[in-house]
């Protein structure tokens, strides 16, 4: 099977062949985000939070639309939201991990 850049980029990232098929069945079309200007922004941002590994892969592969959203201008914000609300790094990543 043919991976995408995308795929290709994720599975040298650690993500498993499972989880793979995991995000690909929850993104709504075909998965091929660009990897230089959304995957690794992304991946690198969640691991500055404070998400191990295993918690970016899971924030991933649960919620593959995340790849859709604006880090800029709708996902740092929220965060930045959540932590004038008093969460620490450790409970935005576990809001992020239940619900991406």
């Amino acid at each position: 099977e043919d991976r995408t850049a995308a795929e290709a980029y994720l599975a040298s990232s650690g993500f498993s062949d499972a989880e793979l098929r995991k995000l690909k069945a929850r993104y709504s079309c075909h998965f091929d985000p660009d990897v230089d200007t959304k995957i690794m922004p992304l991946m690198s941002w969640l691991s500055d939070l404070g998400l191990t590994g295993l918690q970016v892969r899971k924030v991933i592969t649960d919620g593959p639309m995340i790849f859709r959203v604006n880090l800029d201008q709708i996902s740092k914000p929220t965060v930045a939201w959540l932590k004038d609300l008093g969460m620490d790094g450790l409970q935005v990543a576990k809001v992020l991990v239940s619900s991406p």
